[in-house]
């Protein structure tokens, strides 16, 4: 990145610059190799594991009960990532985000077992939420749960667009239980992928192509060992790990737009126009400040959340909406204007300002759409200025 003056902001410390600094070497020398944007899953599988290899994917998972992510390092690596390739961002993301839940509610007995072979890279994971009439809305969630024994459940339903799905080594399923209505009467579990009665039933393409998934899960026997927390308290593990993981979200949206902006800058000095380059230009200029002004807004809102959850606050969700929110749209307009600013070679099939075009799109939507930021950002504002 050409501008890392914001490692200079009091919300970091000495070791988050010695992180980056991990980080982008990796993004710099090792993920070229890996990276085969004509198979996804191949190269899904040997990023992480690679990701592994180097000690990166520590910070994807909490070892010690009562023990906290530094979301600070989860979002600068996401952005470092997605600055170099968002296969390489989405291979070390949904580590985390698929043992999310483990790392923020499990027992002792399954960390151990499925937190070192993710933090390890030699397994991959996946949390499947998402259903074919429910995606932002946690608490419509339909797949069942139902009791199998004193110490079982099978579960039948259905998830999609599932990242990992296909590929992974275990996903972490939410499920209704049935303890209270709605948000109330969730739980969470972790079911291998080889489970009897779970099938990868659709594979499913995007415009920016990355492992997902339809799941189908048929009376599938899970134990009662593998429910993460308690029973109905599906909906609070979700939510905690959005908490976690949205501001991460908006941290590689962050990555797109800083590179679409520094391609911008290099190909605006470069491009000859009307006798001059077009950086001459002022209404170059004035799409310049622009996306400066995006850049450092968005990333003033994703350090602030990162930082405010590393200070020891409990729930985020208002901090972590505002910079999942914030940052998104702001990706989105950079990218647009860097691909103006290329003109015709913006919209060249396999140029880097196409591939960032596709890839930046659906950040607005997973993990909960701008929509149902803006409603949690509403609510929030709205619960204090009745206090």
């Amino acid at each position: 990145m050409a501008d890392l003056s914001f490692l200079d902001w009091p919300f970091f410390e000495p070791r988050h610059r010695q992180w980056r600094e991990r980080v982008a070497d990796f993004a710099t020398n090792e993920a070229p190799r890996l990276v085969d944007h004509h198979d996804v899953d191949g190269s899904c599988s040997k990023l992480v594991a690679a990701l592994g290899e180097a000690g990166l994917l520590a910070q994807s998972v909490v070892r010690e009960r009562g023990g906290r992510f530094d979301v600070r390092s989860l979002c600068i690596a996401r952005e470092t990532l997605a600055w170099h390739d968002g296969l390489a961002d989405f291979a070390f993301a949904v580590q985390g985000l698929g043992t999310g839940p483990i790392s923020l509610f499990g027992t002792d007995e399954q960390r151990k077992r499925w937190l070192p072979p993710v933090e390890e890279g030699r397994a991959l994971a996946a949390f499947a939420l998402t259903e074919p009439e429910s995606g932002s809305d946690v608490a419509s969630i339909t797949t069942s749960a139902s009791p199998d024994g004193a110490n079982g459940f099978r579960i039948t339903g259905e998830k999609t667009f599932i990242s990992n799905g296909g590929i992974a080594d275990h996903y972490v399923v939410f499920a209704r239980t049935g303890e209270a209505p709605g948000a109330r009467g969730l739980s969470a579990f972790i079911v291998p992928a080889d489970a009897p009665g779970l099938a990868v039933a659709e594979r499913i393409e995007t415009s920016a192509p990355h492992p997902l998934a339809r799941l189908t899960f048929a009376d599938c026997a899970v134990s009662a060992a593998d429910r993460i927390g308690g029973a109905g308290e599906g909906f609070k593990v979700a939510m905690a790990t959005l908490d976690v993981f949205r501001p991460t979200v908006g941290a590689a949206a962050l990555g797109f737009a800083r590179r679409a902006l520094d391609d911008a800058l290099d190909h605006t000095r470069k491009r000859k126009m009307l006798g001059g380059v077009l950086s001459d230009l002022q209404m170059t200029q004035a799409a310049i400040a622009d996306m400066v002004a995006d850049v450092d807004a968005a990333a003033l809102m994703v350090y602030r959340a990162a930082w405010t959850k590393d200070n020891g606050a409990e729930r985020i969700s208002r901090e972590a909406a505002l910079a999942k929110m914030t940052a998104t749209e702001a990706a989105q307009r950079v990218v647009d204007s860097a691909l103006q600013l290329h003109g015709g070679r913006g919209v060249v099939k396999g140029s880097r300002i196409e591939a960032l075009y596709r890839e930046v799109r659906a950040l607005r939507i997973y993990e909960g759409s701008t929509e149902i930021q803006k409603v949690i950002i509403a609510r929030a504002a709205l619960a204090a200025a009745g206090n």
